[in-house]
C-alpha cells in the first residue's frame, strides 16, 4: 500500500548548512554515477538552448554542459544560497561561461519568452512544485516547436528494500532527513498521469526506474 503524499515546502534549501550539505550530496551522487545524464542525452535532451529549473548546487547542469557540446544552459532557482554555490562549481567545472543562474519560482511563472529553448530539464525538484500543472504548463510554453522536456523525480511506491538502500547509502548522513520528506512528497505514475491531463502536454511517456519516474515530451 503506498503512503499518502506529504506535501513538501516550495520554497527551496536556505541557509549556508543546508546548501553545503546539499552541495557535498550532490557531488557525492555525481562520484557514485547516480547522476542520470545519460539518461537525458539518450531522451534527446542533448543539444541547444537549455533551460534547468531548480539546478540546486548545479552539478547535474554542469555535468551536463560537459557532456554535451555548443550546449548553452540557462538554471532558474529559487534560493540565493544555492545560486552562490552553483556559480562556484561552475568556476570550478570551468563552465561558466555556459551557464547563467537566475533566481526566480517556476511556480509563479517562468520569466521567458514562448518558445524560447531547445530543451528543458529538472531533476528532484518537483515534488516541491505548489502547483504542478502550472508549472508543466511553463515548461511547455517556453520549448520550441519540437524541443525536448525532461523532468525526472524519486517516486513514493518505492520497493522498501531499495528504500533501505538508498537511507544506508546516503550521504551525508544529515541529508537523510530531507531524502524522506522528498520521497513523502513525491508521486507515483498514476498521479503524474493525472497531473499532466491537466496541462497542454500531449505527446508524453512516464518512465519508472527503482528509485524514481521520468516525464519526456517533445513539443
Amino acid at each position: 500500500m503506498v503512503i499518502k503524499r506529504i506535501p513538501e515546502t516550495d520554497h527551496g534549501i536556505i541557509g549556508e548548512l543546508s546548501t553545503e550539505m546539499f552541495n557535498e550530496f550532490a557531488k557525492f551522487m555525481r562520484d557514485k554515477g547516480w547522476i542520470e545524464t545519460k539518461s537525458m542525452i539518450a531522451a534527446g535532451i542533448c543539444s541547444g538552448k537549455a533551460l534547468e529549473i531548480g539546478p540546486g548546487p548545479g552539478i547535474k547542469g554542469l555535468e551536463w554542459l560537459k557532456s554535451t557540446t555548443e550546449t548553452h544552459l540557462t538554471a532558474l532557482e529559487i534560493s540565493d544560497d544555492m545560486i552562490k554555490i552553483a556559480k562556484r562549481n561552475a568556476k570550478e567545472y570551468h563552465l561558466a561561461d555556459r551557464v547563467i543562474y537566475i533566481k526566480g519560482n517556476a511556480a509563479q511563472k517562468i520569466p521567458f519568452d514562448e518558445g524560447l529553448f531547445d530543451v528543458v530539464f529538472s531533476n528532484g525538484s518537483l515534488h516541491e512544485w505548489e502547483f504542478p500543472e502550472k508549472v508543466f504548463s511553463e515548461l511547455y510554453r517556453v520549448l520550441k516547436p519540437g524541443g525536448r522536456l525532461f523532468v525526472s523525480d524519486l517516486r513514493r511506491d518505492i520497493n522498501p528494500l531499495m528504500k533501505w538502500i538508498v537511507k544506508s547509502s546516503t550521504r551525508p548522513k544529515e541529508m537523510l532527513p530531507g531524502f524522506i520528506t522528498s520521497l513523502n512528497a513525491s508521486y507515483t505514475v498514476n498521479e503524474l498521469e493525472r497531473i499532466l491531463t491537466h496541462t497542454p502536454i500531449v505527446n508524453f511517456k512516464i518512465h519508472k526506474d527503482p528509485v524514481g519516474l521520468s516525464v519526456i515530451s517533445t513539443k
